[in-house]
C-alpha cells in the first residue's frame, strides 16, 4: 500500500458552478471555499501530512476586475474568521506564488504564516498568483545569482515548495485535463486524477475513494 504525504489540488468549476445553478460566478466561488473546509478536516482525518490548494493562477489576472477584488475579499474574511481555528488544529499556512496584492491582503497573508509557522499536524499550501513557469525561471536567476551549480538539489532549494515533499496525488476537479501551468517541476512522478465533477460539487466521498485507488496503484518510478 502506497504511502500517502502530499495531495495537490486544482480547484477548477467554481464559476462555472455557480452561473450552472442561475448565479454569479461569485456563488460559486463562495461555495467551493466551503468545500475547502470539507477536504481539510478529511486530510487530518487521513493523516495526511501536506496539502496544496491551487486559488489562484499568474495568468487568473485576466479574469474581470469584479470578480478577481470578491475572490480576495473572500479571503480576507476566510482568514479573519478561521486563522485562529486553524491555528487551534495544529495547522500550518504558507504561501506559495508571488506576494504582491494589496497592503492589506500582504499584512494578512504574512501574519497567518507567522501565527501558524511552528504547527506540524498539516502543512496548506496556498497557491495564490502562482504559476510553475515563473517559479522555475525564479528558481534559475537565483542560482544565478548566487552562483550555485545548476543541479536538480540546488534548484529545488529555491522553489516555493523547498519545505514540502512532492504531491503524491494531484487532483483536479472540473472535467478539464490539463495542469494549467501548476507545480510542472513537482507533479513529474505524480499520480494524476481528473475529476469530472465541478469543484462545488466535490465531496469527502470522491476524496477517500480517489485516495483508496492511489493506495493500491503500483508505482515503478522507471523500474519494472
Amino acid at each position: 500500500m502506497n504511502p500517502l504525504n502530499h495531495v495537490a489540488i486544482i480547484m477548477d468549476g467554481n464559476g462555472r458552478w455557480g452561473l450552472k445553478h442561475k448565479k454569479s460566478r461569485n456563488a460559486g466561488h463562495k461555495e467551493g471555499l466551503n468545500i475547502v473546509e470539507k477536504i481539510i478536516k478529511e486530510t487530518i482525518k487521513q493523516k495526511i501530512g501536506y496539502l496544496t490548494l491551487f486559488a489562484f493562477s499568474t495568468e487568473n489576472w485576466r479574469r474581470p476586475k469584479k470578480e478577481i477584488n470578491f475572490l480576495f475579499k473572500l479571503l480576507e474574511t476566510f482568514l479573519i474568521k478561521k486563522i485562529d481555528d486553524l491555528h487551534e488544529k495544529n495547522i500550518k499556512l504558507k504561501i506559495i506564488g508571488f506576494k504582491n496584492f494589496s497592503q492589506k491582503l500582504n499584512n494578512l497573508l504574512n501574519l497567518s504564516e507567522k501565527k501558524t509557522s511552528n504547527n506540524k499536524k498539516l502543512q496548506i499550501n496556498l497557491a495564490l498568483n502562482y504559476g510553475s513557469k515563473l517559479e522555475l525561471l525564479n528558481a534559475f536567476k537565483v542560482l544565478n545569482k548566487k552562483k550555485e551549480k545548476i543541479s536538480e538539489k540546488n534548484l529545488v532549494k529555491y522553489l516555493h515548495t523547498s519545505d514540502s515533499p512532492d504531491p503524491d496525488i494531484l487532483i483536479r476537479t472540473g472535467n478539464t485535463k490539463r495542469l494549467s501551468n501548476f507545480l510542472l517541476w513537482q507533479v513529474a512522478y505524480s499520480e494524476i486524477f481528473f475529476e469530472n465533477k465541478l469543484w462545488p460539487d466535490f465531496n469527502e466521498k470522491d476524496y477517500i475513494k480517489i485516495i483508496k485507488k492511489y493506495k493500491n496503484i503500483k508505482r515503478n518510478f522507471g523500474n519494472i
